[in-house]
């Protein structure tokens, strides 16, 4: 226990709150006891909680073993988080400076680790897309902040966690998260040294996993039927049969019809069948359509996509319209509204609330305004009226159009959109004649 603790104490990451408490602490013996609160804190767990923080597989009613990684090998659920996540991933995060009612974008040092760089090895495009799929997959997404001393309330980066290495435990009414890396010692960090997205069914340290609790059937079924249809096309695509005839073979006939199917067996299903005795060929099994496996694979689609509030159309299931409209714009300021803000929100919550504790001059905000554009001609049409062309009042200049449209500023374009006249050249000194 006490080569434990020096590791805990020699670790760079360790917390900067939980090391002052340590510090504070006389004697081994009462030190000795932080370490054990870190590794005695599972005592509280349930079963269900043990088993999604180990990886342990749930078994559903078609009898598949659904597990985070599992579950991921669903078309359905991966195309889901994919999309999800990616999207996520490629927003822009911009930072925003308070100025009593208004803001102003701020240009802050803390934007390049959140949109370009988390840290060593961690791209911000990267490290966000892991720690969403970590939120979709297990339930919670866990990140950890870098800093450049213990004590410094400064963060130079960060870099996400796996969720088998983190456990989050309760010392009274403070919660800490013990980490164990793949490689290097155990140690324990406070809440303020941890970004900590929960999901559906968070209790105040831990959220079920939506793979292996809202999805698990759907989940089950789909890996089910991905099974059965494998071993179906392995075995040449063909269905149980049954051979029958009126008559009763004797024994020369029930010999070649042994050898017969055989052979058959032999070549993998594949080859004549050779009859005799009057026998005749019955199928017993019904065929797919019949059957309802495709159909099956199809509901679980749409069973899938309702727990991840993706609609369907967007992961490829184009089996039924869309209730978010017919336009690329209507579709993706409903993808935004729907989907992505239940994400979006928890994420900027949390980040500015670890970044910025007690000063709330700066805060965080997704740029979704690239999702939510429509199609070339609504967007000018939009800025039609926005320039006061259709007999509104205008409240944008050309210059700011073209900042959305990513074109650069035009100096020649007046505040109303218009070129600015050109005055006739001039001799140095010589003044224009009145009118």
């Amino acid at each position: 226990m006490t080569g434990q603790l020096l590791n805990l104490e020699a670790n760079q990451h360790r917390s900067r709150v939980l090391d002052s408490w340590i510090a504070g602490r006389d004697g081994a013996a009462e030190r000795t006891g932080v370490v054990a609160l870190g590794e005695n804190s599972s005592g509280s767990l349930t079963m269900s909680e043990l088993a999604n923080l180990i990886g342990a597989a749930h078994r559903s009613s078609s009898g598949s073993q659904v597990t985070a990684e599992t579950g991921m090998r669903v078309s359905a659920a991966y195309g889901c988080m994919s999309l999800i996540a990616g999207a996520i991933a490629t927003l822009p995060l911009g930072i925003y400076e308070r100025k009593g009612n208004d803001r102003d974008s701020a240009d802050h040092e803390y934007w390049w680790m959140l949109n370009e760089k988390a840290s060593d090895g961690w791209s911000a495009s990267a490290a966000w897309e892991a720690l969403i799929l970590s939120k979709l997959s297990h339930g919670d997404g866990f990140g950890e902040w870098i800093r450049p001393s213990p004590f410094s309330n400064r963060v130079t980066g960060w870099k996400p966690l796996k969720r088998q290495t983190v456990q989050p435990f309760k010392d009274g009414k403070e919660v800490y998260y013990r980490i164990t890396p793949d490689d290097g010692p155990v140690y324990v960090l406070d809440r303020a040294d941890v970004i900590h997205l929960p999901s559906l069914g968070f209790d105040g340290l831990t959220s079920p996993s939506p793979l292996t609790y809202a999805a698990l059937e759907a989940i089950g079924t789909a890996l089910a039927a991905q099974e059965y249809t494998g071993r179906f096309l392995a075995g040449g695509g063909n269905f149980d049969y049954a051979l029958k005839t009126a008559s009763k073979l004797d024994k020369t006939q029930l010999e070649q019809l042994k050898a017969s199917l055989i052979a058959r067996a032999q070549n993998g299903g594949r080859g004549p069948l050779i009859l005799s005795g009057g026998l005749e060929p019955a199928q017993l099994s019904v065929n797919s359509k019949d059957a309802e496996i495709l159909a099956t694979r199809l509901f679980t689609v749409e069973e899938i996509c309702r727990i991840f509030g993706v609609p369907p159309f967007m992961v490829g299931h184009t089996t039924k319209t869309t209730s978010f409209g017919s336009g690329i714009g209507e579709m993706g300021m409903g993808f935004v509204r729907y989907t992505l803000q239940r994400h979006l929100t928890p994420i900027t919550q949390e980040v500015n609330s670890k970044l910025w504790p007690v000063r709330q001059r700066f805060f965080v905000e997704h740029i979704t305004a690239a999702l939510e554009r429509g199609d070339i001609k609504a967007r000018y049409e939009a800025y039609r009226t926005a320039l006061g062309r259709a007999g509104e009042q205008p409240f944008m200049d050309a210059t700011e159009i073209r900042r959305l449209e990513n074109m650069p500023p035009n100096a020649k374009l007046n505040l109303n959109g218009g070129t600015s006249a050109e005055q006739p050249d001039q001799a140095p000194g010589e003044q224009q004649e009145a009118p």
